[in-house]
């Protein structure tokens, strides 16, 4: 038996296991030092920020960001000979159109769910005082920009170069479950979780997140969903995100009337078969859907082991299919 086999492939790469172990272990080192520095910036710095506030919360979500970001270069470079733009943060062809087309789909999924739970009478909700409504704004923004960094910190790390390295080795349906199990498993450390309908929500919404850079080998469309479904559920209907309030103020005050096995109760709608459903349907439809697909030099960064990054602009023959993205998701 040849040794070598057991760490190289038929490509001269390293395999994409070993890469992904190697991907876990840089960005480990790389939260501990960022963390690190970041904690003695903040302490030594006199600003006093309030444990727990929204600064502490961004600056926590930026650091998580940046050991995820710098981690997957550093492995999509030095292990897979890679540029940056095969991470898919470039702003490449279509973008802007699959993050707009995400945040829409994801805020529409969210308030899909939301009216199961509500015409089952779980839910109820009253208009925010017209008084009130300059708070709410500045809450609207303020959340979103947080949102949107705790989503992109998440996608990053999860459908990042771990997803992507085992899709160029043709195992995209492994990269899908070792993605999803692991994003539901560190939810479960959130307040008010429900034995169950969390982990299987949570890893519902991941296979969903993971379909969305399937279609587009981009990390664009999976962060408009995520943040979207966190933003209108907190800020829009006044509901918790996966056990926890977010924002002061929303447009929406949401009251829950149980029973919390449709509604979630205090987790929120993701703790509950209403959520179950809608994450169901929607990445049913983000898998069919015909708006989305993957820009040629995407598909050709990411579709294959050892692919031609000198030449990304070329249509690689499987992108020549009318849907080659996720039909056989163990082929891409």
């Amino acid at each position: 038996m040849n040794l070598a086999k057991i760490f190289i492939n038929e490509w001269g790469r390293l395999r994409s296991g070993w890469r992904l172990s190697l991907f876990a272990l840089v960005y480990i080192v790389l939260q501990l030092i960022i963390g690190s520095i970041s904690f003695l910036t903040v302490n030594h710095s006199g600003l006093g920020l309030p444990p727990g506030g929204y600064f502490e919360n961004a600056i926590f979500r930026l650091v998580l960001l940046s050991s995820a970001l710098l981690a997957g270069y550093i492995c999509t470079r030095f292990l897979e000979g890679l540029p940056w733009l095969a991470i898919g943060l470039t702003l490449h062809r279509n973008w802007m159109k699959h993050f707009l087309l995400g945040s829409l789909i994801g805020a529409g999924a969210l308030a899909f769910a939301a009216a199961i739970a509500t015409a089952g009478g779980g839910l109820s909700f009253s208009l925010v005082r017209t008084s009130a409504i300059l708070l709410v704004f500045r809450a609207l923004i303020s959340a979103a920009a947080l949102f949107i960094l705790a989503a992109l910190a998440e996608e990053a790390l999860f459908r990042g170069y771990p997803l992507q390295t085992l899709t160029r080795a043709r195992l995209a349906w492994l990269g899908v479950l070792l993605t999803s199990i692991p994003f539901a498993a560190v939810h479960l450390r959130n307040p008010n979780v429900v034995q169950g309908f969390t982990f299987l929500n949570t890893a519902l919404a991941g296979v969903w997140f993971a379909v969305a850079y399937l279609r587009t080998r981009s990390l664009w469309f999976p962060l408009g969903l995520h943040w979207a479904w966190n933003w209108t559920l907190d800020s829009i209907l006044g509901l918790p995100v996966s056990g926890m309030k977010i924002s002061p103020q929303s447009l929406l005050t949401g009251l829950d009337l149980g029973p919390s096995w449709l509604t979630g109760g205090s987790y929120g709608i993701e703790g509950g078969v209403a959520g179950t459903i809608a994450l169901v349907v929607a990445t049913v439809f983000v898998w069919r859907a015909r708006f989305v697909s993957a820009a040629p030099e995407m598909l050709a960064l990411t579709s294959h082991e050892n692919p031609a990054a000198k030449s990304v602009s070329v249509v690689p023959k499987e992108a020549e299919a009318p849907r080659p993205l996720f039909g056989r998701i163990g082929e891409e």
